[in-house]
């Protein structure tokens, strides 16, 4: 399984759940489950471990209702487009692997892709929920879904990595992606609490945000 889509099944499954109310303890998978529907439901229980139990209904809907990294993407995209148009009077000069027509190989899309995961992680972790005991949890639920053995090892490693806003940057390429990463960050964290804004600002500073797109950036993840 590659990382788009581990992130799309991640996505999918867990508005999903979120529907069904299987998310409604904990991230807790439902027992009895087969099939597609089983899977889902361990996809949902890896978003709830490491969104955290009181956390999934209040972020991880906001996450997960963009259903897809397509519509994760062109969403920031966009944003990060009108940003530019503002400010420069141009158009944004590089383009979303997600838009129509794009160009993108096979391994700039994933390239693209673990860099939006890495933050995703990242930012689930900015609030201290995740300690030693979850990191376990998460890596079992990611091995039960049949990841390959490679990407579970990646996930393993972003999951025990220090939290540092700096490395997190480091991974985008472009402005463009730097935009998703962030309003990815943004929809599974919290503003109001002090250990992620902490976090979030920081990151835009790393990231080479002006004032004016890390605003953008948040109005569109409120909406």
């Amino acid at each position: 399984m590659n990382t788009t889509s581990f992130l799309d099944q991640l996505l999918k499954s867990g508005r999903a759940l979120l529907e069904l109310g299987g998310l409604a303890k904990g991230g807790e998978s439902q027992p009895g489950l087969s099939g597609d529907l089983g899977r889902g439901a361990l996809m949902g229980g890896a978003l709830g471990l490491l969104l955290g139990s009181k956390r999934v209904r209040k972020l991880g809907g906001n996450l997960i209702a963009y259903g897809g990294m397509a519509a994760l993407g062109a969403v920031a995209y966009r944003a990060y487009a009108e940003w530019q148009r503002n400010n420069t009077g141009q158009a944004a000069a590089g383009t979303s692997p997600h838009q129509a027509g794009g160009q993108i190989t096979a391994l700039e899309s994933e390239t693209h892709n673990r860099a939006v995961l890495k933050a995703l992680v990242a930012a689930a972790k900015s609030d201290g929920h995740v300690d030693d005991r979850e990191r376990e949890l998460i890596e079992a639920e990611i091995t039960r879904l049949n990841s390959s053995p490679e990407l579970a090892a990646w996930l393993g490693q972003e999951l025990r990595r220090p939290l540092d806003p700096t490395d997190v940057a480091s991974a985008a390429t472009s402005p463009e992606l730097a935009a998703e990463m962030y309003f990815a960050s943004l929809l599974v964290t919290d503003d109001q609490s002090p250990m992620e804004r902490i976090y979030l600002d920081e990151l835009a500073r790393q990231l080479n945000f002006d004032a004016g797109l890390k605003a953008q950036l948040e109005i569109r993840a409120r909406e």
